[in-house]
């Protein structure tokens, strides 16, 4: 559970999620903006801030992670999970070159600095496949292209070699061509190191080139989980169904898109029951008690009461 004090109330935005991030696999995290995806992940790295409460387990090898120091969780961060953040313009400092961001990270987390950082810094940069890496430490952000950041933020992620790799909407505002580049990168990346990846995206078409698993959110839950195969072949949750619905496809140019009717509820309001209800075209009586989330099939999960005894 994550929630947040807010003019002095509380308002709880994740409601149990239970993910499992498994070593040298991709675990895609989907959902319309203000799902929590993104503070699902941030949570796990104790990003939240003062505001924000978390409560339940949230563990790395067995390393209970809730209730640890700032200090404590300062070692995990970068070492063990790396975050690549959404807007690299936005999240690359732009008073400080290229080579002192990345060899902060390298002094915080493997000690290194000097001669020994530069060198390092260089190897990451032509390790994410940036031309005349020497030369780029000396310039600032706004020097470089929109792909050029986002592989700079790549690089600095990696200084830690971490574990787990959040990669929250790593091809956004980027060309196709520059996209598949980073997607190439991280699928190289993750096979060299063993990383598990968690891939936080809007883009359902990354998800099903990069994910095995893929995870489906709506309103701090977590509706439907299956292989990624499976999700899009076979999808069992009436919200997956409509976010598939939505999407263009080649058969037709004038076919039309299908949206998903009304809008996110607000966190403060929630729907009693399940939050999609009011959104749903299966909605039922049992709608008004919120579902549990169970296996449909071996490996599939989903949160509905569709496709089960009524109560009316």
């Amino acid at each position: 559970m994550v929630g947040f004090e807010t003019r002095g109330a509380r308002i709880d935005v994740l409601h149990g999620i239970d993910l499992e991030v498994v070593a040298g696999r991709t675990l895609g995290l989907v959902g319309e903006s203000g799902c929590g995806k993104s503070v699902t992940m941030m949570a796990a790295m104790g990003l939240l801030g003062k505001r924000g409460t978390v409560s339940g387990s949230i563990r790395i090898d067995g390393e209970e992670l809730v209730g640890k120091s700032e200090p404590e969780m300062e070692k995990i961060r970068g070492r063990r999970i790396a975050m690549i953040f959404q807007d690299p313009m936005s999240s690359l400092n732009p008073v400080h070159r290229i080579g002192t961001q990345i060899c902060e990270a390298l002094a915080l987390h493997r000690g290194l600095r000097g001669a020994d950082a530069n060198a390092e810094a260089v190897r990451l940069l032509d390790r994410v496949g940036i031309t005349a890496a020497r030369r780029r430490l000396a310039e600032y952000p706004h020097q470089l292209s929109g792909g050029m950041n986002q592989r700079v933020m790549i690089a600095m992620a990696l200084a830690g070699a971490p574990d787990i790799l959040i990669a929250d909407e790593p091809t956004t505002a980027l060309d196709v061509t520059i996209q598949a580049q980073i997607l190439d990168l991280l699928r190289s990346l993750q096979d060299e190191q063993r990383m598990a990846i968690v891939l936080i995206t809007h883009d359902l078409g990354v998800v099903a080139e990069m994910a095995e698993t893929v995870a489906v959110m709506y309103c701090g839950r977590v509706v439907e989980q299956a292989p990624t195969t499976r999700l899009f072949s076979d999808p069992r949750h009436p919200y997956t169904q409509g976010l598939l619905a939505s999407l263009p496809t080649m058969q037709s140019r004038d076919e039309k898109l299908q949206p998903i009717p009304g809008v996110v509820p607000d966190p403060s309001h929630l729907p009693s029951g399940c939050a999609f209800a009011p959104r749903c075209a299966q909605v039922r009586l049992a709608c008004s008690k919120v579902p549990d989330f169970a296996p449909y099939t071996p490996g599939h999960w989903r949160a509905c009461h569709a496709d089960m005894p009524s109560a009316a």
